[in-house]
């Protein structure tokens, strides 16, 4: 029984989907002077430490029947699950301060309250679609960025004209890619009393919003690598984002012709195709950078 309640409260943290979320940190490595040693810190800290928390804490609060992003019938999750997460927030933010700086450590302790926000039966950002939505998008999105850079360098983040528009670019990335996301468990979502801006949107509605959010975010990264005088990597990240459209022109087409089509695996096919060709993309301008 104990094995049992441990293996699922491991599963319902989702280290796995966690490490999906990689391209934002790969991409401030690639655009930072590194320092080593905090840079493997900060990667620890977010990945193996705030991401899992803050997707066990929104299993157990949820406690979904449905599947979730990485788990298709994820277990029901116990009170274990809810005091673990707390553990693995409070080590990060002393990690953070200790191995890091304050300014990170502050960095993770306001990601870590907006998570709680959006989740939290008190506040439940999430059941608001426009503000859900926004959260997500800036603390996912620009801030998350910003995070990464003060941890990569262990310095202060800069707010040029050019760092302002790759804040942008990786915010409405954020924006393009969270509604689709979400575009299976609507009924579920439903059932727990939230209207996402997916749901709003609809199924036709959330692809062609999403692709909206990405051609604002290709402005924005055009934006950027033409004011620090490096378009080419602008079209490299094009030429290496092309599986990323085909497959998604491929999904839309298909739900069109049947929304059902709008399922848990072609999602996380989505999620998996997009993760691994940002990360492939970022890791290149990284070796481009530092290596070359």
């Amino acid at each position: 029984m104990k094995n049992t309640v441990f293996r699922n409260t491991l599963q319902l943290l989702r280290i796995p989907f966690s490490l999906l979320l990689m391209p934002l940190f790969i991409l401030a490595l690639s655009q930072s002077t590194v320092n080593i040693y905090t840079s493997l810190f900060s990667f620890i800290i977010i990945h193996l430490l705030v991401y899992p928390a803050s997707n066990g804490y929104n299993s157990y609060i949820d406690r979904d029947e449905g599947s979730i992003g990485g788990i298709e019938k994820p277990p029901a999750p116990t009170i274990h699950l809810f005091y673990l997460t707390l553990v693995l927030d409070v080590l990060a933010i002393i990690l953070a301060f200790s191995l890091v700086n304050r300014l990170f450590s502050l960095c993770i302790l306001v990601y870590i309250l907006a998570s709680r926000a959006y989740s939290s039966k008190q506040v439940r950002l999430k059941k608001y679609p426009i503000i859900g939505f926004l959260t997500v998008v800036i603390f996912q999105g620009g801030f998350t960025y910003i995070m990464s850079v003060i941890g990569i360098t262990n310095d202060s983040f800069a707010f040029s004209s050019a760092n302002i528009s790759l804040l942008l670019a990786c915010s409405f990335q954020i924006a393009g890619a969270y509604p689709l996301t979400q575009i299976y468990q609507h009924e579920a979502d439903l059932g727990d009393g939230v209207k996402t801006l997916s749901y709003q949107l609809g199924y036709r509605g959330t692809f062609v919003f999403t692709a909206l959010m990405f051609g604002i975010c290709n402005v924005f990264y055009y934006l950027y690598f033409e004011q620090i005088g490096n378009t080419n990597n602008f079209f490299l990240i094009q030429l290496l984002f092309l599986p990323i459209v085909g497959y998604f022109a491929w999904w839309f087409v298909r739900t069109i012709k049947n929304e059902k089509a709008a399922n848990f695996k072609n999602t996380m096919r989505m999620n998996l195709i997009a993760a691994f060709c940002m990360n492939i993309c970022f890791i290149i301008l990284f070796l481009t950078k530092h290596l070359f």
